[in-house]
């Protein structure tokens, strides 16, 4: 079983650490999103492994927090597949 981590980074941010994939979504969203009161910050530096299970989670969050949510630290595997979808720029993921 695939293994995922959200932990807390300091005040209005998390990180996520590990495979965010179809194994682990659903009991991520089950979680739901961390409350972050003007917004969250989510360091995305740690995941190893994301299929497109994991690239809607992050679409669902976004959408969820209505633009008080930012990526950053995206691996480049998530930033290829964020592209590939035609979502790089809705996630902010559109950099090199």
């Amino acid at each position: 079983m695939a293994e995922l981590r959200l932990e807390a980074a300091g005040p209005g941010r998390v990180r996520l650490a590990g495979a965010l994939t179809h194994e682990t979504v659903p009991a991520l969203l089950e979680r739901g999103l961390p409350a972050a009161g003007e917004g969250l910050t989510v360091d995305l530096a740690g995941l190893d492994r994301v299929d497109s299970a994991g690239l809607a989670l992050l679409i669902e969050w976004l959408r969820r927090a209505r633009g008080t949510l930012r990526y950053e630290g995206a691996p480049q595997p998530l930033r290829a597949l964020a592209r590939v979808g035609g979502v790089a720029g809705l996630l902010g993921l559109a950099g090199p």
